[in-house]
């Protein structure tokens, strides 16, 4: 499966594969044997090349690489072969060259391979072994789509916001349940529960104190996340303005996946339809509900999964991959992720 941009040849077998997932909020990194045996493990902030820059987001990797390799017995114990790297804001070809290229001065290992971070989840929801075919939908604090059809047909989309089309994922929900909140309380919009709950997490009584709070930076605005988990529990009370958000994140879940099935297809063929991302992963009952339903009618032939492993079991099988691992190595990678 080449679903990537890489440098160097495969890389000798017998040797470790080093695999990062590096989203917006977090980073995980994992060294795994070539039987598929995890090593060692680290966990970190999140992956912005756009804010910090390419170099010191690689930078960054550095101290969670070390880590995992002192959690596997310390430096040298494990020679990594090939570095397989599902990064956030890997959305451009030339943003995977670039950070491909960082990557490669690292030294890390005898290949590198980056993808787009909603690649390790298609990986982690598709079968190991015969040809790889399934469109996944991420959905966490941002969204994308990516799809892989027959013959190493891919589909994605540029998912850089607003810009690009995009519509949903966390941080985008909870500016609009904001949004409507604000028009509620102070009569411009409909009437939502959203103006009594939003800011009644942070302990405040009104939309102007939680206005004023985030505009001057009393609250931090990192913190606007926790208000998409008040807008599902809003929204599943039965208030009409709540629930109409969450319908629209369904739809554009429901859009992307049949786009890209369309793309490559697959819409007339049993195909998976990967969903993962913090949003997705909760399975809130009324977006969970409406996915499906939209599915079946859109694309009947479509199996919805949702994928709660850590998506660096997807970075790890991929790079598993690179290396010509047996598929045994595949499964005892898998069935540590289950247990763990």
């Amino acid at each position: 499966m080449d679903l990537t941009q890489s440098v160097s040849p495969p890389a000798t077998a017998g040797r470790a594969v080093l695999a990062i997932d590096a989203g917006n909020s977090k980073t995980d990194v994992a060294l795994v044997a070539p039987d598929g045996s995890v090593l060692g493990t680290a966990r970190g902030g999140g992956f912005r090349p756009p804010v910090v820059g390419s170099e010191r987001a690689v930078d960054a990797l550095a101290p969670l690489v070390e880590r995992a390799s002192l959690a596997a017995g310390g430096p040298g114990s494990a020679r990594i072969g090939h570095v397989s790297a599902c990064l956030a804001n890997a959305d451009l070809p030339t943003e995977e060259e670039e950070l491909t290229d960082a990557l490669t001065a690292r030294r890390w290992g005898a290949g590198v391979t980056v993808s787009n971070d909603t690649f390790a989840l298609l990986r982690a929801g598709v079968a190991d072994t015969g040809e790889p075919t399934g469109v996944a939908v991420v959905c966490g604090t941002g969204i994308n789509c990516a799809g892989l059809g027959h013959g190493g047909r891919t589909a994605r989309f540029p998912a850089v916001g607003r810009l690009s089309g995009d519509w949903g994922g966390g941080g985008f929900l909870s500016e609009e349940a904001l949004w409507w909140a604000a028009r509620a309380e102070d009569g411009r919009g409909e009437p939502t529960e959203l103006a009594r709950a939003l800011p009644a997490h942070f302990g405040l009584t009104t939309m102007y104190e939680l206005i004023e709070g985030l505009h001057l930076g009393a609250l931090k605005a990192a913190r606007r996340l926790e208000l998409t988990p008040v807008l599902f529990a809003v929204a599943a009370s039965g208030d009409p303005v709540a629930g109409a958000i969450v319908a629209r994140q369904a739809e554009e879940v429901v859009t992307l996946a049949t786009v890209a099935l369309t793309r490559l297809g697959l819409l007339a063929e049993p195909t998976p339809v990967i969903l993962g991302g913090g949003v997705l992963a909760a399975r809130h009952p009324l977006l969970d509900d409406r996915i499906r339903a939209l599915l079946a009618e859109r694309a009947p032939k479509a199996e919805p999964r949702v994928i709660t492993a850590p998506p660096v079991l997807g970075a790890a099988l991929l790079g598993l991959d690179r290396m010509g691992a047996p598929a045994g190595a595949h499964a005892r990678l898998r069935e540590q992720y289950r247990r763990g």
